[in-house]
């Protein structure tokens, strides 16, 4: 019998990466995104089902479980991947942004997993992946909403595998270096505020090392990113962290052999700080 798994934000990027990935490989997929109407691509794969999720929606999250119970049966494994990037200086964000950052990337995976543990743990069994970041264990400049966000992600994930254990389930992380994928366009808010040119060193600074990054490719494809996840769903070890990139990999070997206080002096010299 197939396995299932439900991905969130699946319209693009890693989660449709990793809804192909999945199904070329024999499982059943439940793609979710908040927009399943303008979905064209997936569904016209066999056993995918495109539904709506929004994480912010509770009434959403609840039908979509069902919906995918129902059609397969079970669900065996959960991939929390649906996110938004806020960068910039503090003060240029309007507080309705900060909510919106955490409640997505926060709040919303703690809802999504909580739905879902009700089914995993009558089943015994179960994954939950959540989608960190490099960022998740060390941070650039003007990224402390996102990398806020994304260290949360670290420790919920951390402390949830010990209670999820206890019920037969897995929690396993990905920390995603730079992906070339649309997280730059339509779910990257960078806000540059040039009312405030007290910070326009540092926005052009990290603006510049973002683009280099990409130009150089340095970046990963998000099917690579598909392919390590795929590695968590199917790893019954107790391993939790699991980088998915060259970059990621070098970032947090240097933030970790680097020392806290030689790692910060680093970045500032690199941002010009």
């Amino acid at each position: 019998m197939s396995q299932t798994i439900l991905i969130t934000g699946a319209s693009s990027g890693i989660g449709k990466a990793t809804a192909q990935h999945f199904q070329s490989k024999g499982w059943n997929v439940i793609a979710t995104m908040r927009k399943p109407e303008n979905e064209q691509e997936l569904t016209q794969l066999d056993n995918v089902l495109v539904t709506r999720l929004d994480v912010l929606d509770l009434d959403s999250i609840d039908a979509a479980i069902q919906a995918g119970i129902e059609k397969f049966g079970k669900i065996d494994a959960l991939v929390n991947n649906a996110g938004y990037g806020a960068y910039g200086p503090l003060e240029a964000f309007p507080r309705e942004n900060i909510v919106r950052q955490f409640n997505t990337n926060v709040i919303g995976l703690l809802d999504v997993s909580r739905a879902i543990l009700a089914h995993f743990r009558q089943n015994k069994a179960g994954v939950i992946i959540n989608i960190s970041s490099v960022g998740g264990k060390m941070t650039f400049p003007l990224g402390s909403l996102y990398h806020g966000t994304k260290f949360a992600v670290e420790g919920i994930s951390e402390a949830l595998s010990f209670e999820a254990g206890a019920i037969g389930v897995k929690v396993k992380i990905v920390e995603p270096g730079f992906i070339a994928t649309d997280f730059a366009g339509r779910s990257f808010d960078f806000q540059t505020n040039d009312q405030m040119p007290e910070y326009q060193g540092v926005v052009g600074a990290v603006m510049q090392g973002f683009q280099a990054a990409t130009e150089s490719g340095q970046v990963s494809p998000a099917s690579l990113v598909a392919e390590v996840i795929f590695e968590a769903a199917n790893d019954s070890s107790d391993k939790l962290r699991y980088q998915a990139g060259a970059d990621a990999e070098e970032w947090i070997t240097n933030r970790k052999n680097m020392g806290e206080d030689a790692f910060v002096a680093m970045m500032k010299q690199q941002y010009g700080l």
